[in-house]
Protein backbone atom coordinates (compact mmCIF):
# COMPACT_ATOMS: atom_id res chain seq x y z
CA UNK A 1 0.00 0.00 0.00
CA UNK A 2 1.46 3.34 -1.05
CA UNK A 3 0.48 6.98 -1.07
CA UNK A 4 2.08 9.56 -3.34
CA UNK A 5 3.01 13.05 -2.22
CA UNK A 6 -0.02 14.46 -4.03
CA UNK A 7 -2.47 12.10 -2.33
CA UNK A 8 -2.88 9.21 -4.76
CA UNK A 9 -3.40 5.79 -3.12
CA UNK A 10 -1.91 2.74 -4.87
CA UNK A 11 -2.56 -0.82 -3.74
CA UNK A 12 -0.64 -3.81 -5.15
CA UNK A 13 -1.87 -7.34 -4.52
CA UNK A 14 -2.64 -10.56 -6.40
CA UNK A 15 -5.76 -12.59 -7.03
CA UNK A 16 -6.70 -16.22 -7.70
CA UNK A 17 -3.40 -17.74 -6.53
CA UNK A 18 -3.58 -21.40 -7.52
CA UNK A 19 -0.87 -23.84 -8.66
CA UNK A 20 1.73 -21.10 -8.48
CA UNK A 21 4.05 -19.44 -5.99
CA UNK A 22 3.10 -16.40 -3.95
CA UNK A 23 4.41 -13.02 -5.09
CA UNK A 24 6.65 -10.99 -2.82
CA UNK A 25 7.51 -7.32 -3.37
CA UNK A 26 11.13 -6.37 -2.76
CA UNK A 27 11.76 -2.70 -1.95
CA UNK A 28 14.94 -0.92 -3.07
CA UNK A 29 14.80 2.20 -0.90
CA UNK A 30 17.94 3.67 -2.45
CA UNK A 31 16.74 3.58 -6.05
CA UNK A 32 13.01 3.77 -5.15
CA UNK A 33 12.03 0.68 -7.12
CA UNK A 34 9.79 -2.32 -6.45
CA UNK A 35 10.59 -5.77 -7.81
CA UNK A 36 8.32 -8.80 -7.73
CA UNK A 37 9.74 -12.15 -6.68
CA UNK A 38 8.15 -15.59 -6.54
CA UNK A 39 8.58 -17.67 -3.37
CA UNK A 40 10.85 -20.57 -4.37
CA UNK A 41 10.59 -24.22 -3.39
CA UNK A 42 13.18 -26.07 -1.32
CA UNK A 43 15.41 -26.36 -4.42
CA UNK A 44 15.04 -22.67 -5.33
CA UNK A 45 12.72 -23.34 -8.26
CA UNK A 46 9.88 -20.83 -8.67
CA UNK A 47 7.10 -23.06 -9.99
CA UNK A 48 6.42 -26.20 -12.04
CA UNK A 49 3.86 -25.74 -14.79
CA UNK A 50 2.34 -27.98 -17.44
CA UNK A 51 0.65 -26.16 -20.29
CA UNK A 52 -2.02 -25.03 -20.56
CA UNK A 53 -1.48 -23.14 -17.32
CA UNK A 54 -2.98 -20.06 -15.71
CA UNK A 55 -0.97 -17.70 -13.54
CA UNK A 56 -2.49 -15.50 -10.83
CA UNK A 57 -3.71 -11.99 -11.53
CA UNK A 58 -1.58 -9.04 -10.42
CA UNK A 59 -3.84 -6.27 -9.11
CA UNK A 60 -3.17 -2.56 -8.92
CA UNK A 61 -6.00 -0.53 -7.40
CA UNK A 62 -5.63 3.25 -7.63
CA UNK A 63 -7.77 6.05 -6.20
CA UNK A 64 -7.53 9.50 -4.69
CA UNK A 65 -9.66 8.21 -1.80
CA UNK A 66 -8.42 5.63 0.68
CA UNK A 67 -12.02 4.54 1.27
CA UNK A 68 -12.27 3.46 -2.39
CA UNK A 69 -9.36 1.07 -1.93
CA UNK A 70 -11.13 -0.74 0.92
CA UNK A 71 -14.45 -0.77 -0.96
CA UNK A 72 -12.99 -2.47 -4.04
CA UNK A 73 -14.19 -5.99 -4.89
CA UNK A 74 -11.60 -6.40 -7.66
CA UNK A 75 -9.56 -9.13 -5.98
CA UNK A 76 -12.62 -11.16 -4.98
CA UNK A 77 -14.22 -10.92 -8.43
CA UNK A 78 -11.07 -12.04 -10.28
CA UNK A 79 -11.58 -15.48 -8.73
CA UNK A 80 -13.77 -18.21 -10.18
CA UNK A 81 -17.34 -18.61 -8.87
CA UNK A 82 -18.04 -21.14 -6.15
CA UNK A 83 -17.23 -24.78 -6.89
CA UNK A 84 -19.48 -25.95 -4.05
CA UNK A 85 -22.81 -27.06 -5.48
CA UNK A 86 -24.68 -27.17 -2.17
CA UNK A 87 -23.35 -24.51 0.22
CA UNK A 88 -26.17 -24.94 2.76
CA UNK A 89 -23.72 -26.36 5.34
CA UNK A 90 -21.75 -23.11 5.41
CA UNK A 91 -22.97 -21.15 8.43
CA UNK A 92 -21.23 -17.94 9.59
CA UNK A 93 -20.68 -18.06 13.33
CA UNK A 94 -18.97 -16.83 16.47
CA UNK A 95 -16.96 -18.99 18.82
CA UNK A 96 -15.03 -18.99 22.08
CA UNK A 97 -12.24 -21.36 22.92
CA UNK A 98 -9.61 -22.95 25.09
CA UNK A 99 -6.82 -20.97 23.47
CA UNK A 100 -5.97 -17.57 24.91
CA UNK A 101 -5.38 -19.04 28.35
CA UNK A 102 -2.39 -20.95 26.90
CA UNK A 103 -0.78 -17.69 25.76
CA UNK A 104 -1.47 -16.18 29.18
CA UNK A 105 0.31 -18.91 31.10
CA UNK A 106 -2.87 -20.13 32.79
CA UNK A 107 -2.74 -23.53 31.09
CA UNK A 108 -0.75 -25.59 28.59
CA UNK A 109 -1.43 -27.46 25.36
CA UNK A 110 -0.14 -30.85 26.57
CA UNK A 111 -1.47 -33.07 29.33
CA UNK A 112 2.01 -33.70 30.74
CA UNK A 113 1.69 -30.27 32.31
CA UNK A 114 -0.11 -29.90 35.63
CA UNK A 115 -2.17 -27.15 33.99
CA UNK A 116 -3.55 -28.85 30.90
CA UNK A 117 -6.19 -26.60 29.32
CA UNK A 118 -8.20 -29.08 27.28
CA UNK A 119 -9.70 -31.05 30.12
CA UNK A 120 -13.29 -32.25 30.15
CA UNK A 121 -14.17 -30.02 33.10
CA UNK A 122 -12.56 -26.90 31.65
CA UNK A 123 -14.13 -27.33 28.22
CA UNK A 124 -17.56 -27.67 29.85
CA UNK A 125 -17.08 -24.21 31.37
CA UNK A 126 -16.55 -22.77 27.89
CA UNK A 127 -19.55 -24.67 26.54
CA UNK A 128 -21.69 -23.29 29.37
CA UNK A 129 -20.52 -19.75 28.64
CA UNK A 130 -21.12 -20.12 24.90
CA UNK A 131 -24.60 -21.51 25.45
CA UNK A 132 -25.55 -18.75 27.88
CA UNK A 133 -24.42 -15.99 25.52
CA UNK A 134 -25.65 -17.40 22.20
CA UNK A 135 -22.18 -18.25 20.88
CA UNK A 136 -22.21 -20.99 18.24
CA UNK A 137 -18.98 -22.87 18.83
CA UNK A 138 -16.16 -23.76 21.20
CA UNK A 139 -12.65 -24.24 19.83
CA UNK A 140 -10.48 -26.63 21.83
CA UNK A 141 -6.72 -26.62 21.30
CA UNK A 142 -4.43 -29.16 22.91
CA UNK A 143 -7.08 -31.90 22.98
CA UNK A 144 -5.14 -34.58 21.06
CA UNK A 145 -2.02 -36.53 21.87
CA UNK A 146 1.29 -35.34 20.46
CA UNK A 147 1.84 -31.88 21.90
CA UNK A 148 4.25 -33.22 24.50
CA UNK A 149 6.34 -34.79 21.72
CA UNK A 150 6.57 -31.83 19.37
CA UNK A 151 6.65 -28.12 20.29
CA UNK A 152 8.31 -26.96 17.10
CA UNK A 153 10.50 -29.96 16.28
CA UNK A 154 10.87 -30.85 12.60
CA UNK A 155 9.18 -34.21 12.92
CA UNK A 156 6.79 -35.91 10.50
CA UNK A 157 4.57 -38.20 12.58
CA UNK A 158 3.35 -36.28 15.62
CA UNK A 159 -0.46 -36.05 15.52
CA UNK A 160 -3.10 -38.47 14.25
CA UNK A 161 -6.06 -36.07 14.82
CA UNK A 162 -8.28 -38.76 16.33
CA UNK A 163 -6.61 -39.70 19.64
CA UNK A 164 -7.57 -37.44 22.57
CA UNK A 165 -5.65 -37.08 25.82
CA UNK A 166 -7.01 -39.22 28.65
CA UNK A 167 -8.39 -36.15 30.49
CA UNK A 168 -10.41 -35.07 27.42
CA UNK A 169 -13.55 -37.22 27.13
CA UNK A 170 -14.66 -36.42 23.61
CA UNK A 171 -17.81 -38.55 23.70
CA UNK A 172 -19.00 -36.93 26.92
CA UNK A 173 -18.21 -33.44 25.61
CA UNK A 174 -19.90 -34.10 22.27
CA UNK A 175 -23.11 -35.02 24.05
CA UNK A 176 -22.78 -32.13 26.51
CA UNK A 177 -22.25 -29.56 23.76
CA UNK A 178 -25.11 -30.92 21.67
CA UNK A 179 -27.47 -30.66 24.62
CA UNK A 180 -26.45 -27.00 25.00
CA UNK A 181 -26.91 -26.30 21.25
CA UNK A 182 -23.18 -25.69 20.82
CA UNK A 183 -20.68 -27.40 18.53
CA UNK A 184 -17.06 -28.13 19.34
CA UNK A 185 -14.67 -26.78 16.69
CA UNK A 186 -11.88 -29.20 15.86
CA UNK A 187 -8.25 -28.14 15.99
CA UNK A 188 -5.74 -29.84 13.70
CA UNK A 189 -2.22 -28.59 14.33
CA UNK A 190 -0.21 -30.29 11.60
CA UNK A 191 3.14 -29.31 13.18
CA UNK A 192 4.13 -28.25 9.66
CA UNK A 193 3.91 -31.87 8.48
CA UNK A 194 1.61 -31.37 5.51
CA UNK A 195 2.35 -34.85 4.14
CA UNK A 196 1.20 -36.46 7.39
CA UNK A 197 -1.98 -34.37 7.34
CA UNK A 198 -2.80 -35.27 3.76
CA UNK A 199 -2.49 -38.98 4.57
CA UNK A 200 -4.93 -38.60 7.46
CA UNK A 201 -7.48 -36.06 6.25
CA UNK A 202 -10.21 -38.57 5.43
CA UNK A 203 -9.82 -40.31 8.78
CA UNK A 204 -9.75 -37.00 10.65
CA UNK A 205 -12.83 -35.59 8.91
CA UNK A 206 -14.85 -38.78 9.43
CA UNK A 207 -13.92 -38.55 13.12
CA UNK A 208 -15.19 -34.96 13.15
CA UNK A 209 -18.50 -35.89 11.53
CA UNK A 210 -18.97 -38.72 14.04
CA UNK A 211 -18.55 -36.18 16.86
CA UNK A 212 -20.92 -33.52 15.50
CA UNK A 213 -18.12 -31.17 14.44
CA UNK A 214 -18.59 -29.12 11.27
CA UNK A 215 -15.68 -26.67 11.46
CA UNK A 216 -11.92 -27.12 11.79
CA UNK A 217 -9.05 -24.78 12.55
CA UNK A 218 -5.82 -26.00 10.98
CA UNK A 219 -2.30 -24.93 11.90
CA UNK A 220 1.12 -25.16 10.23
CA UNK A 221 3.59 -24.01 12.86
CA UNK A 222 7.19 -24.76 11.96
CA UNK A 223 9.23 -25.87 8.99
CA UNK A 224 7.15 -27.58 6.34
CA UNK A 225 7.46 -31.28 5.59
CA UNK A 226 8.14 -32.32 2.80
CA UNK A 227 11.59 -30.97 1.94
CA UNK A 228 11.41 -27.79 3.97
CA UNK A 229 9.02 -26.01 1.63
CA UNK A 230 8.01 -22.44 2.30
CA UNK A 231 4.47 -21.77 3.51
CA UNK A 232 3.96 -19.47 0.49
CA UNK A 233 5.49 -21.68 -2.21
CA UNK A 234 3.65 -23.58 -4.94
CA UNK A 235 3.53 -26.93 -3.12
CA UNK A 236 1.84 -25.44 -0.06
CA UNK A 237 -0.43 -23.17 -2.12
CA UNK A 238 -1.80 -26.35 -3.67
CA UNK A 239 -1.94 -28.13 -0.30
CA UNK A 240 -4.17 -25.46 1.25
CA UNK A 241 -6.53 -25.75 -1.71
CA UNK A 242 -6.59 -29.54 -1.40
CA UNK A 243 -7.62 -29.12 2.24
CA UNK A 244 -10.37 -26.67 1.23
CA UNK A 245 -11.68 -29.11 -1.37
CA UNK A 246 -11.51 -32.11 0.95
CA UNK A 247 -13.25 -30.34 3.85
CA UNK A 248 -15.97 -29.18 1.43
CA UNK A 249 -16.56 -32.78 0.37
CA UNK A 250 -17.29 -33.61 4.04
CA UNK A 251 -19.42 -30.44 4.48
CA UNK A 252 -16.86 -28.98 6.87
CA UNK A 253 -15.94 -25.30 7.25
CA UNK A 254 -12.25 -24.40 7.28
CA UNK A 255 -10.26 -21.82 9.25
CA UNK A 256 -6.57 -22.07 8.28
CA UNK A 257 -3.71 -20.69 10.37
CA UNK A 258 -0.16 -20.19 9.10
CA UNK A 259 -1.31 -20.40 5.45
CA UNK A 260 -0.37 -18.44 2.36
CA UNK A 261 -2.03 -15.03 2.34
CA UNK A 262 -5.52 -15.09 0.81
CA UNK A 263 -6.15 -13.84 -2.72
CA UNK A 264 -9.94 -13.93 -2.96
CA UNK A 265 -10.24 -17.72 -3.16
CA UNK A 266 -13.05 -17.67 -0.62
CA UNK A 267 -15.29 -16.89 -3.60
CA UNK A 268 -14.31 -20.22 -5.19
CA UNK A 269 -14.22 -22.16 -1.91
CA UNK A 270 -16.72 -20.39 0.40
CA UNK A 271 -16.30 -23.10 3.05
CA UNK A 272 -12.79 -21.65 3.51
CA UNK A 273 -14.32 -19.21 5.96
CA UNK A 274 -11.18 -17.39 7.04
CA UNK A 275 -7.51 -17.77 7.69
CA UNK A 276 -4.74 -16.13 9.63
CA UNK A 277 -1.84 -15.27 7.27
CA UNK A 278 -0.75 -12.25 9.27
CA UNK A 279 0.11 -11.07 12.73
CA UNK A 280 -3.04 -11.90 14.66
CA UNK A 281 -3.96 -11.39 18.29
CA UNK A 282 -1.80 -14.28 19.47
CA UNK A 283 1.37 -12.31 18.72
CA UNK A 284 0.58 -10.21 21.77
CA UNK A 285 1.04 -13.33 23.88
CA UNK A 286 4.65 -14.13 23.00
CA UNK A 287 6.31 -10.99 21.63
CA UNK A 288 6.32 -7.21 21.86
CA UNK A 289 2.88 -7.52 20.34
CA UNK A 290 0.96 -5.64 17.67
CA UNK A 291 1.39 -1.89 18.06
CA UNK A 292 -1.68 0.38 17.91
CA UNK A 293 -1.24 1.25 14.23
CA UNK A 294 -1.21 -2.44 13.21
CA UNK A 295 -4.97 -2.81 12.77
CA UNK A 296 -5.10 0.44 10.77
CA UNK A 297 -2.54 -0.91 8.29
CA UNK A 298 -3.90 -4.44 7.84
CA UNK A 299 -7.13 -3.44 6.03
CA UNK A 300 -4.98 -2.05 3.20
CA UNK A 301 -2.59 -5.02 3.01
CA UNK A 302 -3.45 -8.48 4.32
CA UNK A 303 -7.23 -7.94 4.55
CA UNK A 304 -7.50 -6.94 0.89
CA UNK A 305 -7.24 -10.63 -0.01
CA UNK A 306 -9.99 -12.02 2.19
CA UNK A 307 -11.34 -12.75 5.68
CA UNK A 308 -8.91 -13.01 8.56
CA UNK A 309 -9.30 -14.97 11.76
CA UNK A 310 -7.67 -12.19 13.79
CA UNK A 311 -9.24 -13.48 17.06
CA UNK A 312 -10.34 -10.13 18.53
CA UNK A 313 -12.25 -9.49 21.74
CA UNK A 314 -9.56 -9.31 24.42
CA UNK A 315 -10.92 -7.55 27.52
CA UNK A 316 -7.99 -7.92 29.95
CA UNK A 317 -5.06 -6.11 28.31
CA UNK A 318 -2.24 -6.71 30.78
CA UNK A 319 -1.06 -10.30 30.44
CA UNK A 320 0.45 -10.47 33.94
CA UNK A 321 -2.83 -12.04 35.09
CA UNK A 322 -1.18 -15.48 35.34
CA UNK A 323 2.44 -14.82 34.37
CA UNK A 324 4.23 -11.79 35.92
CA UNK A 325 6.92 -11.99 33.22
CA UNK A 326 4.50 -11.04 30.42
CA UNK A 327 5.06 -7.28 30.56
CA UNK A 328 3.88 -6.10 27.15
CA UNK A 329 0.17 -6.91 26.94
CA UNK A 330 -2.36 -6.01 24.23
CA UNK A 331 -1.89 -2.52 22.80
CA UNK A 332 -5.52 -1.43 22.42
CA UNK A 333 -8.40 -0.20 24.50
CA UNK A 334 -11.35 -2.45 25.26
CA UNK A 335 -13.73 -0.63 22.93
CA UNK A 336 -11.22 -0.88 20.09
CA UNK A 337 -11.46 -4.64 20.57
CA UNK A 338 -15.23 -4.32 20.06
CA UNK A 339 -14.75 -2.19 16.96
CA UNK A 340 -12.59 -4.89 15.35
CA UNK A 341 -15.67 -7.11 14.96
CA UNK A 342 -16.92 -4.64 12.36
CA UNK A 343 -13.64 -3.41 10.89
CA UNK A 344 -12.48 -6.99 10.25
CA UNK A 345 -14.60 -8.95 7.82
CA UNK A 346 -14.71 -12.59 8.83
CA UNK A 347 -17.72 -14.91 8.69
CA UNK A 348 -16.17 -16.87 11.56
CA UNK A 349 -15.25 -14.63 14.50
CA UNK A 350 -13.72 -15.60 17.80
CA UNK A 351 -14.45 -14.02 21.15
CA UNK A 352 -10.88 -14.73 22.11
CA UNK A 353 -10.62 -13.93 25.81
CA UNK A 354 -11.38 -16.20 28.75
CA UNK A 355 -14.92 -16.36 30.20
CA UNK A 356 -13.87 -14.87 33.54
CA UNK A 357 -12.59 -11.72 31.80
CA UNK A 358 -15.86 -11.34 29.91
CA UNK A 359 -17.91 -11.86 33.04
CA UNK A 360 -16.21 -8.82 34.55
CA UNK A 361 -17.55 -6.68 31.67
CA UNK A 362 -20.81 -8.27 30.56
CA UNK A 363 -22.25 -4.88 29.60
CA UNK A 364 -19.51 -4.50 26.98
CA UNK A 365 -19.68 -8.17 25.99
CA UNK A 366 -23.28 -7.50 24.91
CA UNK A 367 -21.88 -5.97 21.73
CA UNK A 368 -20.06 -9.21 20.88
CA UNK A 369 -23.29 -11.11 21.49
CA UNK A 370 -25.24 -8.76 19.22
CA UNK A 371 -22.80 -8.08 16.39
CA UNK A 372 -23.34 -9.98 13.14
CA UNK A 373 -20.71 -11.96 11.24
CA UNK A 374 -22.44 -11.95 7.85
CA UNK A 375 -23.44 -8.80 6.00
CA UNK A 376 -25.73 -7.45 3.29
CA UNK A 377 -23.94 -4.15 2.80
CA UNK A 378 -20.73 -2.36 3.76
CA UNK A 379 -19.90 1.35 3.86
CA UNK A 380 -16.33 2.57 4.31
CA UNK A 381 -16.98 5.81 6.17
CA UNK A 382 -13.44 7.09 6.66
CA UNK A 383 -9.93 5.68 6.34
CA UNK A 384 -6.27 6.62 6.21
CA UNK A 385 -3.62 3.86 6.04
CA UNK A 386 -1.76 3.55 9.32
CA UNK A 387 -3.93 6.15 11.06
CA UNK A 388 -7.64 5.28 11.30
CA UNK A 389 -10.48 3.24 9.77
CA UNK A 390 -14.26 3.50 10.29
CA UNK A 391 -16.63 0.97 8.70
CA UNK A 392 -20.40 0.44 8.82
CA UNK A 393 -21.98 -2.91 7.95
CA UNK A 394 -25.62 -3.99 7.62
CA UNK A 395 -26.39 -7.32 9.29
CA UNK A 396 -27.54 -9.93 6.80
CA UNK A 397 -31.29 -10.31 6.54
CA UNK A 398 -32.05 -7.49 8.99
CA UNK A 399 -32.48 -3.71 9.12
CA UNK A 400 -29.74 -3.36 11.74
CA UNK A 401 -26.33 -1.76 11.21
CA UNK A 402 -23.08 -1.92 13.14
CA UNK A 403 -20.24 0.60 13.07
CA UNK A 404 -16.63 0.14 14.14
CA UNK A 405 -13.99 2.85 14.30
CA UNK A 406 -10.32 2.42 15.26
CA UNK A 407 -7.29 4.65 15.50
CA UNK A 408 -3.54 4.27 15.92
CA UNK A 409 -1.44 5.57 18.83
CA UNK A 410 -2.96 9.04 18.43
CA UNK A 411 -6.32 10.02 19.86
CA UNK A 412 -8.72 11.61 17.39
CA UNK A 413 -12.24 12.92 16.94
CA UNK A 414 -14.13 10.76 14.47
CA UNK A 415 -17.05 12.05 12.41
CA UNK A 416 -19.66 9.36 11.82
CA UNK A 417 -22.21 10.35 9.17
CA UNK A 418 -25.26 8.09 9.46
CA UNK A 419 -26.71 9.02 6.05
CA UNK A 420 -26.51 5.35 5.03
CA UNK A 421 -29.53 4.63 7.27
CA UNK A 422 -33.02 4.39 5.75
CA UNK A 423 -34.44 7.90 5.31
CA UNK A 424 -37.31 8.79 7.59
CA UNK A 425 -36.67 5.91 10.00
CA UNK A 426 -35.52 6.01 13.60
CA UNK A 427 -32.83 3.80 15.09
CA UNK A 428 -31.70 3.09 18.62
CA UNK A 429 -27.93 3.61 18.74
CA UNK A 430 -25.98 1.88 21.50
CA UNK A 431 -22.53 3.47 21.56
CA UNK A 432 -19.55 1.76 23.19
CA UNK A 433 -16.73 4.31 23.40
CA UNK A 434 -13.51 5.02 25.25
CA UNK A 435 -13.84 6.87 28.54
CA UNK A 436 -12.25 10.33 28.68
CA UNK A 437 -9.19 9.02 30.52
CA UNK A 438 -8.77 5.87 28.39
CA UNK A 439 -5.36 5.10 26.89
CA UNK A 440 -4.15 1.86 25.33
CA UNK A 441 -1.13 1.63 27.62
CA UNK A 442 -2.01 3.35 30.89
CA UNK A 443 -5.80 2.86 31.17
CA UNK A 444 -7.12 0.50 28.47
CA UNK A 445 -10.23 -1.02 30.05
CA UNK A 446 -12.35 2.05 30.85
CA UNK A 447 -15.33 2.77 28.63
CA UNK A 448 -18.72 4.43 28.41
CA UNK A 449 -21.93 2.89 27.05
CA UNK A 450 -24.72 5.24 26.03
CA UNK A 451 -27.97 5.04 24.06
CA UNK A 452 -29.61 7.63 21.83
CA UNK A 453 -32.19 7.82 19.05
CA UNK A 454 -30.69 8.67 15.65
CA UNK A 455 -31.70 8.83 11.98
CA UNK A 456 -30.10 9.29 8.57
CA UNK A 457 -29.52 13.00 9.27
CA UNK A 458 -27.50 12.36 12.43
CA UNK A 459 -23.79 13.08 12.50
CA UNK A 460 -21.96 11.73 15.54
CA UNK A 461 -18.70 13.15 16.87
CA UNK A 462 -16.86 10.45 18.82
CA UNK A 463 -13.48 10.61 20.49
CA UNK A 464 -11.22 7.61 20.11
CA UNK A 465 -8.48 7.43 22.73
CA UNK A 466 -4.86 6.71 21.85
CA UNK A 467 -4.88 3.12 20.60
CA UNK A 468 -8.63 3.15 20.96
CA UNK A 469 -11.89 3.08 19.08
CA UNK A 470 -15.63 2.74 19.37
CA UNK A 471 -18.43 0.39 18.34
CA UNK A 472 -22.06 1.25 17.59
CA UNK A 473 -25.09 -0.99 17.37
CA UNK A 474 -27.93 0.56 15.32
CA UNK A 475 -31.29 -1.18 15.69
CA UNK A 476 -34.19 0.01 13.56
CA UNK A 477 -37.22 0.99 15.62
Amino acid sequence: MMKTNDGLYINIHEAALQNYSCMQILIDKKNLTLTSQLVPDAYNNKAYLITPAVTPWRTIIVSDKATDILASKTILNLNEPSKIKDPSFIKPQKFVGVWWEMFNGKSAWDSASHHHGATTANVKKYIDFASKHHIDGVLVEGWNRGWEDWYGQWKENVFDFITPYSDFNIDELTAYAKAKNVRIIAHHETSGSATNYERQMDTAYRFMINHNQNAVKTGYVGKIIPRGEHHDGQWMVNHYIRVAEKTASYKIMLDAHEPVRPTGLYRTYPNWMACEAGRGMEFNGFSRGNLPEHETIMPFTRWMGGPMDYTPGIFHMKLTQFDPNKKEGVHTTLTKQLALYVVIFSPIQMAADMPENYEAHLDAFKFIEDVAVDWDDTKILEAEPGDYVTIARKAKGTDNWFVGGITDENERISTVDLSFLDAGKKYEATIYRDAEDAHYDSNPEVYVIEKKIVDSKTILKLKAAAGGGYAISLKKL
